[in-house]
């Protein structure tokens, strides 16, 4: 590329880039997605936490026997009833003692398990099946237990009962061991691949978006004049991307400023992972884990020590990596398949399948949670229309490094492949208009020189 191509290519990238920025949309994405999601999690612990009674049982016990067992709590009241099922069906949802739902019980559960049915005029929810059986389940196992006339046979299953907790270690070069969690790893590598995902489809149809508005508007005419088409769109997708990586950098600021003012509140201080990790509760002298109990402290720390276990920069940097590479692929096709339409309904019908292939990746990093070694998760690391997804899922718990670098190689030579024949129909397809065409005559464009 001469000098003169090479300064108008990065004229494009900073048009593209700074209209991008500027826009208002932009703006309110940046600050406004970060302060929502920490709004929608605080109201979710906050529903969670405060969730008042919502449901209203009335108990046809015509045994007598098990009403005493449900008792009330803050989501679910019980009460008794010497209605029948046709008075609460006649009344309907208005019916004087406000139940929402009916339980009858007919008969001795352990003679016969079928004698117990839910009514509502909704759907019932599923929590209040849960809470009654768990009740029920208990008081039945007991009742049957004692029948048995077996001296404390109902302390002796109790002492019988062993509940283990398995901690999982993991051996580093050296032989040290330190914490791990297969759970953990899997939920990091998750959140990555679903940013990933996130954000090479919403840059990628940016730059479809991109181009169409500009072929229809017409100046596109004006600007192969004076720009190569190859230069335009390579511009276009180099500014676009830009804006996603300025986005990204700035989220990451913000959460390490939401870390320093969790570690502020929780400890009084500033505290990396490894040191929160090491420290004992009495090194604190402020802070909410000060006052928590033993057990609280433990879990706490244990995840701190967990996550202290991950190479961050090397999350952070293949990151980094494999949005960079799964951006340049997507966006190639989107801006070649836009280029050679006129409307966005043609446009859409090309870029269908090309979705669907990448909504392949991310259900496939989904099933690799569970098993990030098994063939799936390594030929989906590897294909690169899914690599950028899954190898993400699969990197925290442990990806050899030849396997990573294969990945990338193989990545990165089919993005430079697919930008090279996305610029040849893009150079071609810009200037037409009229009828779509058709795969024959974009692959006939391929050969035009």
């Amino acid at each position: 590329m001469s000098r003169s191509n090479w300064s108008k290519f990065w004229v494009v990238v900073a048009r593209e880039f700074n209209v991008r920025v500027r826009k208002r949309s932009f703006i309110v994405t940046t600050f406004l997605v970060p302060i929502l999601m920490i709004g929608i999690m605080g109201f979710g612990i906050y529903m969670a936490t405060n969730n008042k009674s919502t449901e209203h049982v009335a108990v046809i016990d015509k045994t007598g026997e098990y009403i005493n067992l449900l008792k009330n709590n803050e989501t679910y009241t019980f009460f008794s009833s010497n209605k029948t099922l046709e008075q609460y069906k006649k009344e309907g949802k208005n019916n004087p003692e406000g139940a929402t739902v009916i339980l009858q019980i007919t008969d001795d559960l352990l003679e016969n398990p079928n004698a117990i049915a839910l009514y509502g005029y909704n759907e019932i929810p599923m929590g209040i099946t849960s809470f009654i059986k768990e009740h029920l389940d208990e008081y039945l196992t007991d009742k049957k237990l004692l029948a048995t006339n077996i001296p404390n046979i109902k302390q002796v299953v109790e002492e019988s009962k062993v509940s283990i907790s398995i901690p999982e270690y993991k051996w580093k070069k050296d032989g040290v061991r330190e914490r791990s969690s297969g759970a953990m790893a899997g939920t990091i590598g998750l959140i990555l691949s679903i940013i990933s995902f996130s954000f090479v489809m919403t840059y990628g149809s940016l730059v479809m978006a991109g181009v169409l508005e500009e072929k229809k508007s017409r100046i596109m005419e004006v600007m192969v004049s004076s720009v190569r088409p190859i230069d335009m769109m390579g511009g276009k997708i180099v500014g676009i991307g830009l804006v996603g990586l300025f986005q990204m950098v700035l989220w990451i600021a913000f959460a390490i400023i939401l870390f320093i003012i969790a570690s502020t509140v929780a400890f009084g201080g500033i505290y990396d992972l490894s040191a929160i990790a090491n420290m004992s509760q009495s090194d604190i002298s402020a802070g909410i884990a000060m006052g928590m109990n033993a057990s609280e402290f433990d879990n706490l720390q244990g995840i701190a020590q967990i996550i202290s276990g991950y190479n961050i920069a090397n999350l952070l940097v293949m990151f980094l990596i494999y949005f960079i590479g799964g951006y340049l692929l997507y966006s190639s096709l989107y801006a070649a398949i836009s280029a050679s339409m006129t409307s966005d309904e043609d446009a859409n019908q090309y870029i269908a399948p090309i979705s669907i292939i990448f909504l392949f990746a991310f259900y496939a990093g989904l099933g690799s949670m569970n098993n990030p070694n098994g063939s799936l998760a390594l030929w989906c690391s590897m294909i690169p229309f899914t690599s950028p997804v899954v190898m993400l899922v699969r990197i925290p718990s442990g990806v050899p490094i030849w396997q990573q670098m294969l990945s990338v190689v193989i990545l990165y030579l089919t993005t430079g492949g697919l930008l090279w024949l996305s610029a040849k129909i893009y150079r071609v397809g810009i200037l037409m208009y009229g009828k779509r065409p058709s795969l024959k005559e974009m692959w006939r464009w391929l050969s035009y020189k």
